[in-house]
């Protein structure tokens, strides 16, 4: 058995990789770590547990609020509701500790478990790795010290988390949306409820589709990581905008009016203009990942905004704002963070700001979202190969460093494993896009042939 946590959590196949008696064990194992931690010192433990959609979320969250219960937690259970929600709730609720079941963007079959320390942000690797360590030793036989009597958690169900969330999103906005058409695919996810609620309370017409979720349909055809229907969308009811969403909504894509995509970079830099115009972008700096487009680095050294790298995953930018005082960052994908507002990506709040800057400036998303010009970028994924092998693979070095030179310092080359899938990314940038894609495709051969 591999490291159980990923870049995002514990994800895999529900009831095949992700069982019931593995959420059950993580979260008393989660129980007892933070315990030790001092986490629960002075005062009874309080949990937040929220689920996306997934017919297996039934099933793993009985699993999961089981296992708090039994280890001495009291469990507020918050029902469907977005990623970034559970961690608001979290936080706002003074709760020890939040649990969130969803896989996000993956298939509906995919579920995982992602646990937030006090405050709603996200555990340090450290408490994730002593989690899996003491779910492991126990899984072998040691036995849990187990509270008997009143010792025990209690359950309970928390209705009003849904409007407290959105009064949240919505009283955060610098100003509302009066006047704009929105097209909103909520990807029959946990965002299907809340986002559009959020933006009508904002003042925006709005007009839905991906918004009916039946527990098998999440991300099926829809969502951000299937822009079609919504392009088609915005196009037909001539909307302002649309935004769309991943299952668990802690990420959010754009397209403009004409149907063009805009992704996390340029909405990262949409909102980095209006921030700094608002004196609200700390330190002059947004932070982004090494996957972010070289057009976004070159459009924020034109504007004068200093830019910093991280590895990719939300969670290292987020590390990254919360060290050196940031307020921005964001991924590529569309997982964007303002940190004054949310301690994750927050998919409704992104669209949210990105449509307020439209209605405040008057100027379409496609005239904003032109202050970086995106350079080719190719993305292959290559499945089914051992991810572990990428940094330590000799042929694999020689390919890359060929083509290196190739390329020049007109583009560059990342190969990276997924934190949360058995596949190995390649994404090659270059001046030409053709260039991008034949680099881009010799790469991933070799990936194949040499990790396959």
């Amino acid at each position: 058995m591999g490291r159980l946590f990923g870049t995002d959590g514990v994800r895999g196949v529900a009831n095949a990789d992700l069982t019931a008696e593995l959420a059950l064990g993580l979260s008393v194992a989660a129980a007892h770590v933070l315990a030790e931690a001092g986490t629960f010192e002075g005062h009874r433990a309080v949990a937040v547990v929220g689920r996306d959609p997934r017919a297996s979320g039934e099933f793993l969250e009985a699993a999961v609020v089981a296992g708090l219960a039994s280890a001495g937690v009291d469990v507020v259970r918050v029902g469907v509701l977005p990623t970034p929600a559970v961690a608001y709730l979290t936080g706002s609720l003074g709760a020890d500790l939040g649990v969130m079941l969803s896989a996000s963007h993956n298939p509906m079959p995919d579920n995982g478990i992602k646990f937030f320390a006090r405050g709603g942000h996200k555990l340090a690797d450290e408490l994730e790795d002593r989690i899996e360590q003491t779910y492991r030793a126990h899984r072998t036989g040691e036995p849990w010290e187990r509270p008997t009597g009143d010792g025990v958690g209690r359950v309970t169900v928390y209705d009003e988390g849904f409007d407290n969330y959105v009064a949240h999103l919505v009283g955060v906005l610098p100003n509302r949306l009066d006047g704009l058409k929105i097209v909103i695919d909520g990807a029959h996810g946990a965002a299907a409820r809340v986002s559009p609620e959020a933006f009508a309370r904002a003042g925006a017409e709005v007009l839905t589709i991906g918004t009916a979720p039946d527990g098998l349909n999440i991300n099926d055809g829809c969502g951000s990581t299937h822009l079609s229907l919504l392009r088609a969308a915005v196009v037909e009811h001539g909307a302002d905008l649309g935004v769309a969403h991943d299952g668990d909504a802690d990420r959010c894509l754009a397209v403009d009016g004409a149907g063009n995509e805009i992704d996390g970079d340029q909405i990262l830099a949409v909102l980095a203009l209006g921030m700094r115009e608002a004196g609200a972008l700390r330190k002059n700096t947004v932070v982004a990942t090494v996957m972010s487009n070289l057009g976004f680095k070159l459009a924020m050294e034109r504007e004068g905004i200093e830019f910093v790298r991280t590895a990719v995953g939300d969670r290292y930018v987020l590390e990254e704002m919360k060290a050196n005082g940031f307020a921005l960052g964001g991924e590529q994908s569309g997982h964007v963070i303002v940190l004054d507002h949310a301690t994750t990506g927050d998919g409704t709040l992104t669209g949210l700001m990105l449509a307020a800057r439209v209605a405040a400036t008057g100027r379409s998303l496609a005239d904003l979202a032109g202050v970086m010009e995106r350079l080719p970028q190719i993305l292959i994924n290559v499945p089914d190969v051992d991810k572990s092998r990428v940094a330590t693979s000799p042929e694999l070095t020689n390919a890359v460093a060929e083509a290196e030179r190739d390329l020049g310092a007109t583009g560059r080359v990342l190969l990276r494993p997924s934190g949360t899938e058995p596949l190995v990314r390649v994404m090659v940038e270059a001046a030409d896009i053709e260039q991008a894609r034949a680099v881009a495709q010799r790469l991933a051969d070799v990936v194949k042939s040499a990790l396959g």
